[in-house]
C-alpha cells in the first residue's frame, strides 16, 4: 500500500487537498478529500473545497482509514473512521515545526482513543516559507510510538502486528462503553 497527497481539481474547478491510497499493484483503492480545511478564513480554508466523506478501504492489512493534517484536531472524524471499521489510519501532513508538540500529542491520542495503528507522515524541510515539523511516526493501539523519524529523515520502517488491534480492544474494551454518539453539523 502507498499513500500520496495531491491537490486535486474537480470537474467544476474546485481544488481539494486529497489523499490517495494505492495497492501493491499501483491501483487506486481510496480517495479522501480533506474535510477540515486550515486557515481561519484564509489560505486553504478559502482556496480549497472541503470533502464530505469519511473514507476507509478494506485491504489485506486490515481496514485503512484516511485523514489529512489539520483533521487531527477533530476527534469526531477519527471516531467516524473507527465506526467505519478502521484498524489503521494514515495521516499525511505538512505540520508546522512551531507546533511539533501538538503533532506528537494528537497523533498518539488519536491512536490510543480509537485503539488503532496510526501512521502519521509529516513533511520535512520548508514549505511556503514555513519550517515543517517532520517527525513522522508509527503508533500502536496503546498509543506507544513504534518509530519516529527526525526532521531530516523522510522514511520510517516499522512492523505492525495487526492482531494487536483486536487483542487490545478485547483487553481494554472501552469502545463498548461509549454512551454518547453526537453527530456533527451537516451529518458528518
Amino acid at each position: 500500500m502507498r499513500a500520496s497527497l495531491i491537490v486535486e481539481r474537480d470537474a467544476d474547478g474546485t481544488l481539494y487537498n486529497t489523499a490517495l491510497l494505492f495497492d501493491r499493484s499501483g491501483d487506486l483503492r481510496g480517495r479522501y478529500r480533506k474535510i477540515h480545511r486550515y486557515g481561519f478564513d484564509t489560505g486553504e480554508a478559502t482556496l480549497m473545497g472541503g470533502g464530505d466523506d469519511i473514507v476507509t478501504v478494506p485491504t489485506d492489512f486490515g481496514v485503512i482509514g484516511l485523514a489529512i493534517c489539520y483533521d487531527l484536531r477533530f476527534p469526531e472524524l477519527f471516531r467516524g473512521l473507527l465506526d467505519a471499521g478502521a484498524e489503521l489510519i494514515v495521516v499525511p501532513a505538512a505540520w508546522p515545526a512551531a507546533r511539533l508538540t501538538h503533532w506528537q500529542l494528537l497523533t498518539r491520542t488519536r491512536a490510543l482513543e480509537e485503539q488503532v495503528f496510526l501512521l502519521a507522515c509529516c513533511a520535512t524541510g520548508e514549505h511556503a516559507g514555513m519550517r515543517q515539523a517532520g517527525h513522522s511516526m508509527a503508533i500502536d493501539p496503546w498509543g506507544t510510538v513504534l518509530g519516529e523519524a527526525g526532521t531530516a529523515q523522510e522514511t520510517l520502517t516499522v512492523d505492525c502486528d495487526m492482531t494487536q488491534v483486536a487483542r487490545i480492544r478485547s483487553e481494554l474494551p472501552v469502545l463498548r462503553d461509549r454512551v454518547l454518539a453526537i453527530a456533527a453539523p451537516g451529518g458528518r
